[in-house]
């Protein structure tokens, strides 16, 4: 189901969920979205029983740990779990490449998901994209 992305059509099926998810929906510059850190962050894609893309995620190094971002479920596959299992695959690929620090920064309207999976916000709500954050982090 979900795969660290090693082939550019993975990478372009990842930046197809980031664009539905994060710029049709959510109003997010398609310049900002694909960012300078895309080349030397890890990739995930989840794809469902039919090999149709549906996650995507991504981790890159950032001070003494790793930052999570782009955590992207397409309409069609929410509520179902998945969102829970693509973050447990990418902690897990974190930790395979020697990590146990986790940072990211959640949309504050699942900071309640990511906190039951055991994140703790840190800070004050900030703006990125004109949607409201908070920091949040894990060690494992």
């Amino acid at each position: 189901m979900f795969k660290i992305v090693s082939t550019p059509a993975m990478l372009e099926d990842a930046y197809h969920i980031r664009k539905c998810v994060f710029v049709q929906e959510q109003g997010v510059p398609l310049e900002n979205e694909i960012d300078q850190y895309e080349s030397i962050a890890t990739h995930v894609i989840g794809y469902d029983q039919n090999k149709t893309p549906f996650a995507t995620g991504r981790f890159r190094p950032i001070n003494n740990g790793v930052k999570i971002e782009r955590i992207a479920i397409m309409p069609t596959h929410r509520k179902s779990g998945y969102g829970k299992l693509l973050m447990q695959f990418l902690e897990e690929v974190a930790k395979s490449h020697g990590h146990s620090n986790l940072m990211l920064n959640a949309q504050c309207h699942a900071q309640y998901f990511y906190e039951g999976l055991g994140y703790k916000p840190v800070g004050s709500v900030f703006l990125e994209e004109n949607i409201e954050h908070i920091a949040m982090s894990k060690m494992i």
